[in-house]
């Protein structure tokens, strides 16, 4: 006599708790269904995580997948979860036809995710119905006060159900009420309710396992050897009488008129199923939970051991309904104790929901590792080398933010991943690639072609320019399509020199501002409609050359229509600007130099795909960025040091303005350093993080060499590879990602930027003096010299004369450098013309300032660092030494419509950001050059040189 087999005649089905495809495949389960009668089968998070993590049986149908096209992690496992759920299915549908759809049956969990969420449980279930597409699948649903609703709804909707995590008798009462109205409603709507079936899964060992802990504290504190003795007894009986008593009422529930007018159109009552039925003490029958809860009409779906055990020694008897008495006792008995029953059931509930959640992570943490696996260097490559304090501070956050679910959060725009002020409002750029409009750029992108234009110019300023720039320095020319050139300058000497590299006459005008009230691209605007209309005569309308990128309703957008613009691009309002690359600001610029777009999104979408709210953090390669990022800078590590190899040289220049503008705020902050090259690492202090980011096939030994040193040393070190250029998006997606994660770690929110207001607020009070009087407010140099006109405040001026600073140039070069100590850095800004050669200048400057000081170095030129690093010089950590060069302009040059000129504006500028940086009480110096740029450059070279020796 097979027990498991004569479990039927007992009016009890036996469904098992396991599921993997080999059992299936290998006819594994179909011998149980022929030998033990197995009628059923229960799948949950655990029990696929198990099969998928512990086997490489998933590894061929992973990579057939993915064969197919690249999906996310929860895609991907959905896709695997219905392929074993249809299979096994199938197995099972000749036990559902031969019973006649009595039994038979497969249960697919609905996301644990969703356990306290009404609507998306309601979604996924229906979704999960469709594509299983089998008779005999019931979806299971939490009998959480969220799941309750949802089971009404899909009873109504005729979805078969099995309702899990139900521990109490009263919400037993509450999901056969449920069950109930959700065929009464079925029924009004016409549906035939015998095909509609249901169990409420009652788990049982848990129960015992809470109540056992509480009553063996109670036994230990008691003192009487006769309570002692009371208090053992009721071990092992709670979850059994609860069970029974739960039995009784559907007994009461499942009788009567109600259920008649039911049963009478061929309605099934909704059966009780035994769940946690392995034995988890050890001092009890294995197959406890199975003997003592034998009765008609009732399912119990055990795992594999169980299986086998009752198979080997279980006892057959009626036994539900004995004692009931006995077992209204045991739970008055307990209440007595003052032990909760209820309060217990709730717990295990919350508990249930959390470990099948864990569990979920688990799950998906594997499919994420074989998805990566599969697509190999489809993914963009990190490696993370952080040294002992930073790594297990990042493993321990990797545990909070997996226990927090905060990546699944920030991606349901949780404002309180982060500081719980606005943060919900600005996350359109987690779906701006997804979102994009592949067939209307590739559309506009042949339109342009079509034109024949020699050059597209980017009007634009920050995150409208920076992004831009990496794809015009980064991607040749593509043939038939216009070279792609960035002006985010008003230096006249920079806008006079844009004009002279561009066929003017053929060139079309990208003008990118969000809000179009931005002073850069407005005036750049005005002085190139001005030359275009000059060079193209009448005959030709000017606002056909110019393309307009910016928010909805904004200024710009009123001007493109006025002037009659050929396309205006509407921005999403809910992307910062620094966060824009991949949305129409990035993209409209990448189809006009005819970058393939769909390609483009395409690999970005895969990274996208890498850091979703599916994939846990310990495999989530922005979240590990971002972790390693803030982590590091809250151990005093805040200068992230990017190294760029040279087919992607310009990207640190975009990775600056978005770690700088995101989280330099409140006095806390990154301050990413950009353009120092690699060094000894004895130039380096305790207060780096670096990152290295190359294409593949661009080996550099010696560079390797010194990379390995500093990490070596003790320094963090994340190294990038990325595939090719193709692959660029995926780290503007990944850095995006990482930064906002920093911004969590370091407490601010990083989409706001306070301190940028504030020099503009300057700039725009000096202008309007200069509209008003014809000139800029005069101002009084601390000291003049052949070679420079030196501006400061007080407090900074006091500073530095106690620190030797006299009449010349180089005592007040070196006074300053000499306040930059460990942990600071020194910035030099200018506000120049950005050229080869002044690049090159500051550059020489700031190698000899890192060589001599050892303290981080920036090179920055304004306006556009503005719009960049300038949010963290003046509201990040006071760690800044600033050295603002200024110069006269050789040739100025006017702004058509406005009294103020390009060098007006730029000086202005320069004026409003250094006050503002002495107002934050920042140590400061402004150097304004004499007698033309060249010579002053080398003056100051000179100055900084000596001042160092």
């Amino acid at each position: 006599m097979n027990p498991v087999k004569e479990l039927e005649k007992h009016g009890q089905a036996v469904w098992l708790d396991f599921l993997a495809r080999g059992f299936i495949a290998k006819g594994d389960l179909k011998a149980l269904i022929d030998t033990d009668g197995v009628k059923g089968v229960t799948s949950n998070p655990a029990i696929f995580e198990k099969a998928i993590g512990s086997s490489d049986e998933y590894d061929a149908p992973v990579g057939k997948a993915l064969k197919r096209g690249d999906q996310t992690v929860a895609e991907l496992f959905e896709k695997l979860a219905i392929e074993d759920i249809r299979s096994a299915a199938d197995v099972l549908r000749p036990v559902y036809n031969r019973l006649k759809g009595q039994d038979g049956f497969v249960s697919l969990e609905v996301s644990p995710y969703l356990a306290n969420d009404t609507k998306g449980t309601v979604a996924e279930a229906r979704h999960l119905w469709k594509e299983v597409d089998r008779k005999n699948l019931m979806i299971k649903v939490p009998a959480t006060a969220e799941g309750l609703p949802a089971i009404e709804q899909l009873i109504g909707d005729g979805i078969s159900v099995n309702i899990t995590l139900l521990f109490a008798q009263q919400v037993y009462r509450e999901v056969a009420e449920a069950y109930l109205a959700g065929l009464e409603k079925y029924v009004a709507g016409g549906g035939d309710p015998s095909p509609v079936a249901s169990v409420a899964s009652f788990f049982v060992s848990r129960i015992d396992s809470v109540v056992d802990k509480q009553l063996d504290e109670k036994i230990a504190r008691a003192n009487d050897p006769s309570e002692k003795e009371r208090l053992a007894a009721l071990k092992g009986k709670v979850a059994i009488a609860n069970a029974k008593l739960a039995y009784q009422d559907y007994k009461r529930i499942f009788a009567g008129p109600r259920w008649d007018k039911l049963a009478a159109k061929g309605a099934k009552p909704q059966r009780l199923l035994w769940a946690s039925t392995g034995t988890k003490n050890k001092d009890y029958r294995d197959v406890l939970y199975v003997e003592e809860l034998i009765g008609p009409n009732t399912v119990n779906t055990v795992p594999p051991a169980t299986l086998d055990a009752f198979r080997d020694h279980g006892k057959l008897r009626d036994s539900l309904e004995e004692n009931i008495d006995d077992a209204r006792r045991v739970l008055e008995e307990l209440a007595q104790t003052g032990i909760s029953l209820d309060a217990i059931t709730e717990e295990l509930v919350k508990d249930g929901v959390k470990l099948f959640a864990d569990a979920a992570d688990k799950l998906y943490g594997a499919v994420a590792s074989k998805r990566a696996t599969v697509l190999g260097n489809a993914v963009n490559r990190q490696q993370l080398g952080l040294g002992d304090i930073i790594g297990k501070a990042v493993t321990k956050a990797t545990e909070e933010w997996r226990a927090g679910a905060k990546i699944r959060r920030l991606w349901q725009r949780d404002k309180s991943v982060w500081t719980g002020s606005d943060e919900d409002k600005w996350l359109g750029w987690l779906d701006s690639a997804a979102k994009a409009d592949v067939a209307d750029y590739a559309d506009y992108a042949n339109k342009v072609k079509g034109q024949n234009f020699s050059d597209a110019v980017v009007l634009g300023m920050g995150g409208s320019s920076l992004g831009p720039e990496v794809l015009s320095q980064t991607f040749p020319r593509k043939a038939g399509f216009p070279r792609l050139h960035v002006l985010d300058s008003t230096d006249p000497a920079q806008v006079r020199a844009m004009e002279a590299q561009i066929d003017i006459a053929n060139t079309v005008f990208i003008v990118s501002s969000k809000s179009g009230g931005t002073t850069e691209p407005n005036a750049m605007k005005d002085y190139f409609y001005d030359r275009v209309a000059k060079a193209v005569g009448p005959k030709v309308k000017t606002g056909h050359r110019f393309i307009a990128v910016t928010d909805p309703g904004s200024s710009l957008e009123k001007a493109a229509k006025k002037l009659h613009y050929a396309r205006i691009f509407y921005g999403e309002p809910s992307i910062g600007g620094r966060y824009s690359v991949l949305s129409p600001f990035g993209l409209v610029p990448a189809a006009t130099a005819g970058i393939d777009v769909g390609r483009f999104v395409g690999h970005a979408l895969t990274m996208i795909r890498s850091c979703g709210p599916d994939v846990p953090p310990h495999e989530n390669p922005g979240v590990q960025l971002g972790l390693a990022m803030g982590l590091a800078g809250l151990e005093g590590r805040d200068k992230v040091t990017i190294f760029s190899s040279k087919k992607i040289a310009d990207f640190g220049a975009w990775a600056e303005q978005l770690i700088a503008e995101s989280t330099g705020k409140e006095g806390k902050g990154l301050i990413p350093i950009e353009g120092e090259p690699l060094n000894d690492q004895s130039v380096y202090g305790n207060d780096r993080f670096f990152i290295d980011i190359r294409t593949e096939g661009e080996a550099d030994t010696v560079h390797d060499g010194q990379l390995s040193a500093l990490e070596k040393a003790g320094h963090p070190v994340v190294r990038i590879l990325m595939k090719s250029i193709e692959h660029l998006g995926q780290e503007f997606f990944r850095f995006e990602m990482a930064t906002a994660v920093a911004g969590s770690i370091l407490g601010i929110n990083p989409f706001d930027q306070p301190d940028v207001e504030a020099a503009k607020i300057k700039t725009r009070e000096l202008t309007s003096a200069f509209e008003k009087t014809g000139a800029l407010p005069s101002e009084r140099p601390v000291v003049s010299t052949a070679d420079a006109d030196l501006y400061t405040d007080e407090s900074n001026a006091a500073a530095l004369r106690a620190a030797g600073a006299n009449g010349d140039l180089g005592s007040w070069i070196k006074a300053h450098l000499s306040r930059s100590q460990a942990g600071d850095y020194v910035a030099l800004l200018g506000y120049i013309e950005r050229d080869k050669t002044t690049i090159s200048a500051l550059q020489k400057m700031r190698i000899a300032v890192l060589e001599k000081r050892h303290v981080a170095t920036a090179a920055e030129f304004g306006p556009r660092f503005l719009h960049s690093t300038g949010q963290a010089y003046k509201g990040g950590p006071d760690s800044g030494v600033f050295l603002q060069i200024t110069a006269d302009d050789a040739k100025d040059l006017p702004v058509p419509g406005q009294k103020a000129s390009f060098g007006v504006i730029k000086a202005a500028q320069a004026r409003g950001d250094f006050d503002v940086l002495t107002e934050r009480g920042r140590r400061a110096l402004r150097v304004h050059l004499k007698g033309g740029l060249k010579k002053g450059l080398t003056a100051l070279n000179a100055a900084i040189s000596d001042a160092l020796n």
